[in-house]
């Protein structure tokens, strides 16, 4: 039996988006205020983030985040060092920032344990709010997406880049960027809107591309690479726009595409030059967040540009899960693939 897009779990799950993005604003206002309060009172010296899969994409996202609206660096802890090879870590006055859907991987609780061990305040953003995750850590945050039984992550990557863009508005007392929050949910429903067919028709047949992205948008090319993967069968490499000229170029053209998201920033005139160079080798780029002469225009919903890859990657779900059922997949149930990965 052929599947109907519109009918899969995958498109019913991305769809509520805005709803839990608004759910979640409300329950966490008074446990982000607290937090908020004293990560001013008590500055960080650090940051470090713990996290696997989409969540892991939406740690990089809120390491640019971070980085340029607060100033910290921001690393990305491998939890192997811990759960494999059993290293001790120096975590002193370094806020811990664990992200996950179900707070249960073992990999994942033993870094956690180990940076708490180690003198970290540990910030968990988990969608099960009685997991082990979130028992474990100073302060839980729960994602508030609800169930999610598609394999394909969607709402709680959003609502993961929605808490993270909540905590760093609350952290640094930014009023727009918590305005930009307060119109976030009206703005994701619009962007499930957005008509992206000419993505789909144009990689039904291909066999690989890149998918582009610098800064804050670096995340959500990640995870689209990811979801490319995963629930078409199509491989996928996330490049940022610089990196990609350190020898991927190689590979750009005639029958190789790219997928570029690209937002209102600082970033903008480096990645506006790369789709010219990639247009200039002959290839099909397919554009995100901006009309550029010769790419092939993907609608966006215009607004701040912290917030413009969370609407990027909303209406880029609805697109994939359109591929995958064009190209004879199932996004609900991928092939070798489960909803609760447990590593070690």
């Amino acid at each position: 039996m052929s599947i109907v897009s519109e009918a899969t779990l995958m498109f019913a799950e991305a769809a509520e988006a805005g709803a839990v993005v608004a759910r979640q604003r409300v329950a966490n206002r008074a446990a982000l205020t607290l937090l908020g309060g004293r990560l001013r009172e008590h500055p960080p010296r650090a940051v470090s983030t713990i996290a696997r899969g989409s969540s892991d994409h939406a740690a990089t996202f809120a390491k640019y985040l971070i980085e340029t609206m607060i100033g910290l660096p921001v690393t990305s802890t491998a939890p192997s060092v811990s759960s494999v090879y059993h290293a001790a870590a120096q975590a002193k006055d370094t806020l811990l920032i664990a992200i996950s859907q179900s707070g249960r991987s073992p990999d994942l609780l033993s870094a956690v344990e180990a940076g708490r061990a180690g003198g970290a305040y540990l910030a968990a953003m988990v969608n099960q709010a009685d997991s082990p995750l979130a028992e474990i850590a100073d302060v839980t945050l729960p994602l508030h997406a609800g169930a999610e039984r598609s394999v394909a992550a969607t709402k709680s990557y959003i609502a993961s880049l929605a808490l993270i863009l909540d905590l760093v508005a609350t952290w640094c007392d930014d009023a727009g960027l918590s305005a930009a929050l307060d119109d976030a949910p009206a703005l994701l429903a619009q962007s499930w809107t957005m008509d992206w067919t000419p993505l789909v028709d144009g990689l039904i047949d291909a066999h690989g591309l890149y998918v582009i992205g610098r800064g804050l948008g670096l995340g959500i090319a990640q995870e689209a690479a990811l979801k490319f993967k995963e629930t078409c069968g199509l491989h996928a490499e996330a490049f940022s726009a610089a990196e990609v000229r350190h020898g991927p170029m190689a590979l750009i053209g005639p029958d190789f595409p790219l997928l570029v998201f690209r937002q209102d920033d600082e970033t903008a005139v480096g990645v506006d030059a790369l789709v010219t160079e990639a247009l200039g080798q002959g290839a099909t780029v397919y554009c995100a967040g901006a009309d550029l002469t010769g790419a092939v225009t993907l609608p966006t919903i215009a607004a701040p540009s912290a917030i413009e890859p969370m609407l990027q990657i909303q209406s880029f779900y609805r697109a994939v899960n359109s591929l995958s059922v064009a190209r004879g997949f199932d996004p609900d149930s991928p092939p070798h693939l489960h909803k609760v990965t447990e590593t070690i």
